[in-house]
């Protein structure tokens, strides 16, 4: 595989990831490295390099961290944007990958993008619901906090160093699979 292959398939699941966080922000990021320059987009894909797409996502990035500090809102935000933040995952790797067939570039977006983001999304979600069931939600801002700053951080990574991006985003991986294998094993030792 070609490098420059290999580097654009690191930062989309990189951006995956920080979908996984927040929806928007690694959206905005994008637009933003796009309008520079910094960014190339597949061609299906330019119009998130364009100033109306930048307003929008921006809006919407504000509106939905906002959101997420509201008490119990927070929760069914979670319900809504897991099945939201795997399109989104994937639309982020199929935006970035632009050296492959497309049937090969959309399996490769739904199933490492859309995995990458759908998974980080319910170990947010599960770690949330735990905050909000033993702190009855007061603990729910820092956990907003953290991934606020998880999108952010993973989004700037992923695009100055994509193949550090795609390390980081394996070891977010490793730890919500293990935390959610143990957490089932330990409902089916209750049950």
């Amino acid at each position: 595989m070609e490098v420059q292959l290999l580097l654009s398939i690191a930062l989309g699941v990189g951006l995956s990831a920080a979908c996984g966080f927040r929806i928007f922000v690694p959206f905005t990021m994008m637009s933003i490295a796009a309008l520079g320059g910094y960014l190339d987009l597949a061609n299906s894909f330019a119009w998130i390099g364009t100033y109306p797409a930048l307003i929008a996502f921006a809006t919407a990035t504000v509106l939905e961290v906002a959101a997420y500090y509201v008490p119990w809102l927070d929760n069914l935000l979670d319900t809504l944007t897991t099945p939201a933040a795997i399109i989104a995952g994937t639309i982020a790797t199929a935006s970035v990958v632009t050296d492959m067939s497309p049937l090969l570039t959309w399996v490769l977006a739904v199933i490492a993008g859309g995995g990458t983001a759908g998974i980080i999304q319910a170990g947010t979600a599960l770690l949330r619901g735990t905050s909000s069931a033993t702190t009855g939600g007061l603990g729910n801002p820092v956990i907003a906090t953290g991934e606020l700053a998880g999108s952010i951080f993973t989004s700037v990574l992923a695009l100055a160093l994509p193949g550090l991006a795609l390390l980081v985003a394996v070891v977010f991986l490793i730890i919500v699979i293990r935390r959610l294998t143990r957490r089932r094993s330990h409902v089916n030792q209750v049950a």
